[in-house]
């Protein structure tokens, strides 16, 4: 059992080399359906290697949600590649090849080739690549007193979500074999920080945290028009000569990262790159139970540049976010 990533494409091949073949139907069945959600066939001819790109058509059955709870979204994919005499992959299959694989919602970069995967059982957040023993390899950065969760696949290649109590900092013995620290950050002059929560390159929720300070920013547009205020000869220096209607409105927020290390340079790449990303907003309440409103945001930032020790000294980012809806409701 593969596991793989929809981002990136996803090939499967096969060799028609028994028979006269002249098609191979390849049928792909999602978590379990009594019948193929896809029948694709193609010509062929006697040892000829056919393929087939799949990613893009699981990658519509995969849909992650978030609103403060980690749930966990994969796919579990049976590829069958048959050959067959007949034109149409019809009748007696001359040649079966079926693939069981476990889709998560990831990419692969150009540099780790085709059909990109990653090991299990193991943590799903990127860890330092320098590291020295399986201890000090993974490590997340979290406000002083505050729980939360990390992603894992266990060695069945199923995404679970692990969590950790306000005072841990480590988390082990847990289904990825491995150890994570767990560096605890005081924030406190920016009350616990700013949590965003996204898809990472695994495929899997991550948090990252933004300890300093936040910038809120409210946009508006609106169309206007001369309006005739005159009644009788006169008009009133009261009313509107110039209104305003459709007025629509939207919110960006701006969040700094405070100090990370060099190696997390990653965690921010996969950040900007990321196609789904939350903010959990505080809401007050003018008492000590403030609560948590889980927003979608959506990453404005177009670039990075990785910062180095060397270059930099500090490294630290500034990311820019839009709020994923209008702010004056409009849905209807």
């Amino acid at each position: 059992m593969a596991v793989i990533l929809l981002r990136s494409p996803i090939y499967k091949t096969d060799v028609a080399n028994v028979g006269t073949p002249k098609s191979t139907k390849c049928t792909i069945t999602i978590d379990g359906a009594s019948a193929p959600q896809y029948v694709l066939v193609k010509s062929t001819s006697s040892g000829a290697t056919i393929v087939w790109e799949i990613a893009d058509l699981l990658r519509d059955y995969i849909n992650i949600t978030f609103n403060g709870t980690y749930t966990a979204e994969t796919l579990a994919v049976v590829t069958v590649i048959t050959s067959h005499a007949s034109t149409d992959g019809s009748g007696t299959a001359l040649t079966t090849d079926s693939d069981t694989d476990v889709a998560y919602d990831g990419y692969g970069t150009y540099m780790e080739g085709s059909n990109p995967t990653f090991s299990r059982p193991n943590i799903l957040i990127s860890g330092d690549p320098q590291f020295v023993n399986l201890n000090s390899q993974y490590y997340i950065y979290y406000p002083k007193n505050l729980a939360g969760v990390i992603p894992i696949i266990n060695a069945g290649g199923v995404l679970i979500y692990v969590a950790f109590s306000a005072t841990d900092t480590t988390v082990t013995g847990n289904a990825s074999g491995k150890t994570l620290n767990i560096i605890r950050i005081d924030c406190s002059k920016y009350l616990d920080g700013h949590k965003v929560t996204f898809v990472n390159k695994f495929g899997a929720l991550q948090d990252i945290w933004f300890f300093l300070k936040d910038t809120l920013v409210t946009n508006k547009k609106n169309d206007s028009y001369q309006s005739n205020t005159i009644v009788n000869g006169v008009y009133s220096v009261n009313n509107h000569a110039k209104k305003v209607f459709n007025t629509t409105s939207t919110r960006q927020i701006s969040l700094s990262s405070g100090f990370y290390p060099e190696w997390t340079n990653q965690w921010f790449e996969q950040l900007l790159l990321s196609e789904q990303i939350w903010y959990s907003r505080t809401v007050f309440n003018g008492t000590s139970s403030n609560t948590t409103q889980v927003v979608p945001i959506n990453i404005s930032t177009s670039s990075m540049t990785h910062k180095t020790v060397i270059n930099d000294k500090l490294i630290q980012y500034t990311f820019n976010f839009d709020m994923a809806f209008d702010y004056i409701n409009n849905v209807r």
